[in-house]
């Protein structure tokens, strides 16, 4: 794939994940995803772990990580995202993203706004390096289920 020669914009991935653990720091994930108990003053910290497909014009294979989430009192979400990504053809794309979740009210869906930085030392990958991604999507927390799509920024 060698060097990057796209336009902001373009679509690089999108992913389909699930998650494969919560684990609980004092409050019960399910009643602050579910909505029947809000986050304490200080807010609720979960390490909500994950994986899925990747698929797109730039990369497709699997994802697998961990965001480490905190929810604010007032419900928003600061994104602390670590992730590793292996191509199909075996090779490995480490992802770390920042950014905010902020609740729909009233619904179990958390709109998601991620800035994620790619990197790897496959020749054939390199041109990820430099770019920025900009990668909105959705969490759903009833049902476990984050979707998002990145492009160049």
């Amino acid at each position: 794939m060698g060097e990057y020669k796209g336009n902001p914009g373009e679509l690089i991935y999108h992913y389909d994940l699930h998650f494969t653990q919560v684990v609980e720091y004092g409050c019960s994930s399910n009643a602050i995803f579910s909505g029947q108990a809000q986050p304490p003053a200080a807010g609720a910290r979960f390490d909500v772990h994950f994986e899925g497909k990747i698929t797109g014009p730039k990369i497709n294979g699997t994802v697998k990580g961990v965001d480490y989430l905190h929810i604010r009192a007032d419900g928003r979400c600061p994104l602390d995202i670590k992730a590793e990504i292996t191509t199909d053809d075996g090779k490995k794309i480490a992802l770390a993203a920042s950014g905010v979740g902020i609740p729909e009210p009233g619904t179990p869906i958390i709109q998601l706004r991620e800035n994620v930085t790619l990197t790897t030392n496959h020749p054939e990958y390199a041109w990820v390096n430099p770019i920025q991604v900009w990668a909105p999507g959705t969490v759903d927390l009833s049902k476990g289920e984050i979707r998002v799509t990145g492009y160049a920024a």
